[in-house]
């Protein structure tokens, strides 16, 4: 989380809103470690990431709605064979992902 820190701090002291989206749990082979985050900019900007770029358009979209609601969300994502050509891990893993907006 701490290279996404300065970034999230020149947002909000902009006046932006700030979602910031957290891996919590990893499963087998996971792109990145527990903890990784992914900031994302009531803008639309967006520093870190939270798998390498295989889920980070579906966690942006869904960072974009918690900041509509105000509602802190849970994502998982993994790969199945009903998944293989969706949103997914292609290195086999799980990740769980918590979506909240900063206060």
């Amino acid at each position: 989380m701490k290279e996404i820190l300065d970034e999230v701090e020149r947002w909000r002291e902009a006046g932006e809103k700030v979602v910031v989206a957290t891996v919590v749990a990893t499963r087998r082979s996971a792109p990145r470690p527990v903890g990784t985050s992914l900031a994302v900019s009531e803008s639309g900007k967006m520093c870190g990431s939270v798998s390498g770029g295989c889920v980070e358009s579906d966690v942006f979209e869904n960072a974009m709605d918690v900041m509509r609601s105000g509602e802190a969300k849970m994502l998982s994502y993994g790969i199945t064979d009903e998944m293989a050509w969706g949103v997914g891990l292609p290195c086999g893993g799980e990740i769980d992902v918590f979506v909240e907006a900063v206060e």
